[in-house]
């Protein structure tokens, strides 16, 4: 016996139809019952969450925090990220994070923190978007700088 030679079992199950008379089982109402939204047609499921008529719960819950429409999100580089691939002191914008691999899209917003455990040693002159305070003070105390570039 091979495992290509296996077929499921199946049983060949005729679909019953519905309103052929009384004796079929399914006549009259068609399995339908009698009277009510579930009797007519165009009767639709309840939703997700329906309680019967009663308030869902999910709308018994408050309603807590915010949740913006359109949320910012940054791609993230490490500094540790930056020393890894930046052999030499360089200008690093967002164009060379890219080539760096450092990040995926040039176009999106990035933003440096100062994940590190080793000491930092490269002068870099960052122009991103946005920058952690420790990161800042990082690279100015080896004597690069941070600016500002519109993202």
């Amino acid at each position: 016996m091979n495992l290509s030679e296996i077929k499921a079992v199946t049983k060949n199950k005729k679909a019953k139809r519905r309103g052929r008379g009384t004796g079929s089982g399914l006549g009259k109402t068609s399995g339908r019952g009698h009277k009510g939204a579930g009797q007519r047609k165009g009767k639709k499921l309840p939703y997700i969450g329906f309680s019967g008529g009663n308030l869902p719960f999910l709308r018994q819950m408050p309603k807590r925090g915010f949740n913006a429409v359109r949320p910012k999100s940054y791609q993230i580089v490490k500094l540790a990220d930056i020393q890894k691939k930046a052999k030499e002191d360089i200008e690093l914008t967002p164009k060379v994070m890219v080539d760096l691999n450092l990040i995926k899209d040039e176009k999106k917003p990035v933003k440096i923190l100062a994940n590190i455990d080793s000491p930092f040693n490269l002068k870099i002159n960052v122009k991103t978007g946005k920058i952690s305070k420790k990161a800042k003070e990082i690279i100015e105390s080896k004597g690069g700088s941070w600016e500002c570039s519109k993202q």
